[in-house]
């Protein structure tokens, strides 16, 4: 099981602009500190934790932060209006355009997906499987 995931970002400011826009609307919880972003999924009291946690921090090495080639985080969206209204409100955020909602050839016919570039360039994904939805083909 994934427990956290991490992007770097040198501009947190930005990085909560982008995260904020859509995060939360997924159930995510937002709690700053000196080290960046943590973005967690509620826990109910004497309940585990719900994985992944999702961070943004500067590099622990004090470099820049770049986005990892072919590396991409994808979060799960209830429906496929959730997709894009979230890409969208991202894209308001700072982010850009990575490919618009939609679906796409080579996944599975319910896999409807939209993908953005955050501020530092990480590369996210919003998808829906829904299967009370529509697919591809009808």
């Amino acid at each position: 099981m994934i427990a956290y995931v991490t992007v770097g970002a040198d501009d947190i400011a930005a990085a909560k602009r982008f995260y904020s826009a859509f995060l939360p609307a997924l159930g995510y919880g937002l709690k700053e500190g000196p080290e960046g972003l943590s973005y967690a999924l509620p826990v109910a009291p004497g309940q585990s934790p719900v994985f992944p946690d999702f961070y943004v921090k500067p590099p622990f090495d004090g470099g820049a932060a770049s986005a990892g080639n072919g590396a991409m985080v994808a979060f799960e969206a209830s429906n496929q209006a959730q997709v894009r209204a979230l890409h969208a409100a991202a894209l308001v955020a700072g982010g850009a355009d990575e490919g618009q909602p939609g679906f796409r050839p080579d996944y599975g016919p319910r896999f409807y997906v939209g993908y953005l570039r955050d501020p530092q360039g990480n590369k996210i994904a919003l998808f829906s499987s829904n299967p009370a939805e529509p697919g591809r083909d009808g």
